[in-house]
Formats: C-alpha cells, sequence, structure tokens
C-alpha cells in the first residue's frame, strides 16, 4: 500500500494545492493531506477549521485522510509509515526552496522520497496568501479558491 503525504499550511487550501492533490489521489492507495501547526504565525483559519474545510472540498475524492502536525516533517513521516511526500511547485523559486528542503529531509531520513509536482500554468500563480490579499481588499477570489472555502471566509469575516 502506498502511503503519500501532501503536506502544507493550506490556510487556505487553494485551486493549485486542489490541482496536486487530484493528481497525487491518482498514485496513492492513500493520500494524507497533513496541515501544518505552525505557532509562530497568526493564520486566517485554525487548524481545525482548516482540517474541516479540507475534508469538505475533498469529499469523494478517494482515499484521503487529512490530519494535522506540528514539528519535524521527518518524525511525521516516520511515524505514519509514509512512502513518499509530495510537493506542489509553482515556478522556479519553488523548486529551489523544495530542492533544498528535500535534501534536509532526505539527510535527516535517508528513507524519505520526494515527489514533485507541477501546478497547471494557469494556476502557477496562485498562493494563500495572495489568495488572502485579494479577499481582504474586496477582490474576486472565485477562480482561485473552492466555493466551499470562499463560504467560509466569507463568514469569518461576517463573524
Amino acid at each position: 500500500m502506498k502511503i503519500n503525504l501532501y503536506p502544507g499550511t493550506f490556510d487556505p487550501i487553494t485551486n493549485g494545492h486542489m490541482d496536486i492533490i487530484e493528481r497525487a489521489v491518482k498514485f496513492s492507495d492513500k493520500l494524507i493531506i497533513g496541515v501544518l501547526n505552525n505557532p509562530s504565525k497568526a493564520p486566517f483559519f485554525s487548524v481545525e477549521e482548516r482540517i474541516e474545510i479540507i475534508k469538505q472540498v475533498t469529499e469523494g475524492m478517494g482515499n484521503i485522510v487529512v490530519d494535522s502536525f506540528s514539528g519535524l516533517l521527518i518524525d511525521y513521516v516516520k511515524a505514519n509509515n509514509i512512502d513518499a511526500v509530495i510537493r506542489g511547485l509553482r515556478a522556479t523559486t519553488d523548486f529551489e526552496y523544495e530542492f533544498q528542503m528535500a535534501q534536509m529531509n532526505n539527510k535527516l531520513y535517508d528513507k524519505m522520497e520526494t515527489i514533485f509536482l507541477m501546478t497547471k500554468s494557469n494556476l502557477s500563480y496562485i498562493s494563500s496568501s495572495l489568495v488572502k490579499e485579494v479577499f481582504a481588499f474586496g477582490g474576486n477570489i472565485d477562480d482561485f479558491a473552492p466555493a466551499k472555502v470562499i463560504e467560509y471566509m466569507k463568514a469569518k469575516v461576517n463573524k
């Protein structure tokens, strides 16, 4: 059984993330979407909210499990018998950072494999940070995030 992990903050999950998930689930017997809990950041959504949103937008897509973790990625990989970590790449700047991280992770745990998936070119400029920024200034984010995410974002600011 191939257990793959797609880690990230997913704050919020975007159409770029969804593209990677849709493709990764095809070659995973089990795809874990690992929501990173980074206490040094001030996220828009809590970890619990992100998990709930991701469960909703991935419902019916296959054998997907949504979980959260903090600390070193390799510790989560070891504890959950992960075969490979999936990383999405948008541009060369992503590649440089992700390549460096993959090398470090492999040095810390040589059984860890990293699979890089390029996002589709029409999604390559989308990031969670830009989605939040456009949203904060009242811009239309319909093309950047799933409708369910936008619902949650609107409900959160209207509280």
